[in-house]
């Protein structure tokens, strides 16, 4: 999402010496290697459950395999920056979490976060509830929520309301519509759009066979059946679809 923001890899006021950051839902660890090639005086720490990582990382990045949920060893006031994304329908306990988050950020320091809804859009048209988007919302957050795990905490503002709970200050929210396919004109959200259709065609079938099949009941026929019907709708130039993050 970096080419969304111009290269901007965070929208925090951080300062330009950031010692101690925290990276939550890791992934790949992308996001901590390139903040910490861009601050290299800075600790880097990126945390996950699945170990995706590289081996060969900048010296002032390291990786950790553990589940959020738990109780966190760091130090309290131990981290200038906490960086998060994609992190929904994550956590049983949210409340938790947030203030797992105070506990551990230094007075002064600051929390981000980015997270898309689930609810995919059409910029062109009106879409009736029988339309694949409406209906594949309801799927993934009625089948992820009988796990204990609440879905579309951005688009509720779980977040923003959690954080205060917690004791967080000066919080801001943002809202950006994001493309998925190539129909903008301009040529920089044209590029976004064409990345986050090659991520939803990866990712689609994986996340939704373990929905469909595993929590849904669905054969493998049924669930093939509705992940093909929304790659097309996605493909779709048309209905100009897109996500808020």
């Amino acid at each position: 999402m970096t080419n969304f923001f111009q290269g901007r890899l965070y929208l925090a006021p951080i300062g330009d010496y950031p010692q101690r950051v925290l990276d939550l839902g890791t992934g790949t660890g992308i996001w901590a290697i390139e903040f910490a090639e861009q601050f290299p005086s800075a600790e880097v720490c990126g945390i996950d459950l699945s170990p995706t990582q590289p081996d060969w990382v900048p010296t002032n990045v390291k990786f950790q395999i553990d589940d959020l949920e738990g109780n966190w060893a760091w130090p309290e006031n131990h981290f200038d920056f906490i960086h998060a994304r994609n992190l929904e329908a994550c956590f049983r306990d949210l409340p938790k979490f947030f203030q797992q988050l105070y506990k551990h950020t230094k007075p002064g320091g600051w929390f981000e976060i980015k997270e898309f809804e689930i609810q995919a859009r059409s910029q062109s048209t009106d879409l009736d509830e029988n339309h694949i988007f409406n209906r594949w919302e309801r799927l993934v957050r009625t089948h992820v929520e009988r796990l204990g795990k609440p879905a579309n905490n951005a688009a509720n503002r779980r977040y923003a309301t959690g954080l205060a709970d917690a004791g967080f200050v000066e919080i801001v929210e943002q809202k950006w519509k994001i493309p998925v396919g190539f129909w903008p004109k301009d040529l920089e959200l044209k590029k976004v759009g064409g990345c986050n259709l090659s991520l939803f065609d990866e990712s689609l079938e994986g996340f939704m066979l373990f929905t469909l099949r595993e929590l849904a009941g669905h054969t493998y026929d049924e669930t093939q059946e509705i992940i093909n019907e929304m790659r097309t709708a996605l493909r779709n130039k048309r209905l100009q679809p897109y996500y808020y993050m």
